[in-house]
């Protein structure tokens, strides 16, 4: 009995502890990563212009990407009010998490473009969007207070966002991509919004995007939702990974990947004129060439072929030189029999003319004696 009464305590002991341990533990910053939420800390609240601070992670994605950015006229519960403009993008450092989704990161201290209240704000580059806050004073930099909310009507987000059309044959030889962004936004305000001016904003890989001001016509009345469609559009041969962002209120509501492929025809068209150029200005050098050459001679010249007049012949030093024929020089006469002058050749007559043997020349007669 001693015994069990012994493991009863020590069970009734463990219970006890569990229950005074757990809240302790759960309020630890490690319950972010329990929770999934990713979390930053920093190991110094307040630091001057050229020091450094060591920038601490947990709860995020493995193997995930992500800025660091010193960051004005911010506080974690708003978040970054002026967007990525109101950072030093300059002084910024990324890093990568590790599989177990934290990472440490030293990043050195330097003023905002905005006034502070400040944080420093890190967030994720590509994939899923995820960002943390931490409160950060940078010392000696000037502070103001932060810009009141707007009370009225406030628009939120409903539905995740898409990029609806398609590519033409245009766009393959290199015309502006273009797309209309759609979403269900709506107003859980207290009053009406009116023709709202959202800011599209377009970004290529980890470079901050530009922003472009667009009016939407039309009324959201409190508690209701509307399609909102705005269009996008890329500059001219634009290619590689997007990012389509919308802002309203000076807070970021939704953003949206976009792969634009590359214009093949434009590459396509500057081969063929790599190939078709230098071809034509061959065909015209050519051209020319045998317009402005001299002709060659024709008679007894044309037998040497392809060449210039005056010039020598070329003769190879194991052929022998070819012989010369009377045909080549024509002054020499006709050429005669050797046994025969030219006045008394066989058929010759008195006058030159060609004529028959006679019946009693010699060599008739020798025929007839053989005969």
């Amino acid at each position: 009995m001693s015994v069990l009464g012994a493991k009863t305590r020590a069970a009734a002991l463990g219970a006890v502890l569990a229950l005074v341990l757990v809240p302790s533990v759960v309020g630890l910053p490690g319950s972010a990563v329990a929770a999934g939420k990713p979390a930053v800390t920093l190991s110094k609240s307040e630091a001057g212009t050229g020091a450094s601070i060591t920038v601490t992670g947990s709860g995020w994605r493995p193997g995930t990407l992500l800025m660091m950015l010193i960051c004005g006229q911010s506080v974690p519960s708003r978040g970054v009010i002026g967007g990525t403009n109101s950072c030093a993008n300059a002084d910024g450092r990324a890093v990568t998490t590790d599989e177990k989704g934290g990472f440490s990161r030293r990043l050195p201290v330097a003023e905002p473009p905005r006034p502070c209240p400040c944080v420093v704000h890190v967030a994720t580059v590509t994939g899923e969007k995820a960002e943390a806050d931490a409160i950060f004073m940078v010392a000696g930099h000037a502070v103001a207070p932060l810009p009141k909310e707007e009370s009225g009507g406030r628009v939120s987000v409903l539905t995740d966002p898409r990029l609806d059309g398609s590519s033409g044959l245009l766009t393959w030889f290199g015309s502006p991509p273009s797309r209309t962004l759609v979403l269900t936004v709506g107003n859980v305000g207290t009053s009406p919004v009116k023709d709202p001016v959202f800011q599209v904003g377009t970004s290529h890989g980890v470079f901050a995007p530009r922003w472009e001001e667009q009016q939407w016509r039309g009324s959201i009345a409190p508690g209701r939702k509307a399609q909102i469609r705005l269009p996008v559009e890329l500059p001219a041969g634009a290619h590689g990974d997007y990012t389509i962002s919308l802002k309203y209120g000076g807070k970021v509501l939704a953003e949206q990947p976009w792969g634009v492929g590359r214009p093949w025809g434009v590459t396509v068209f500057w081969i063929l004129l790599c190939v078709v150029v230098p071809a034509a200005v061959f065909r015209v050098g050519m051209a020319v060439v045998d317009r402005v050459r001299p002709r060659r001679p024709t008679g007894r010249a044309g037998r040497h072929r392809g060449r210039w007049p005056g010039a020598p012949a070329l003769r190879l030093p194991w052929t022998a030189p070819a012989p010369r024929t009377p045909a080549d020089d024509p002054a020499s006469p006709a050429p005669a029999l050797p046994w025969f002058t030219p006045d008394t050749g066989p058929g010759t007559g008195a006058n030159g003319q060609l004529s028959a043997p006679h019946e009693n020349g010699p060599t008739t007669q020798t025929r007839k004696g053989h005969t």
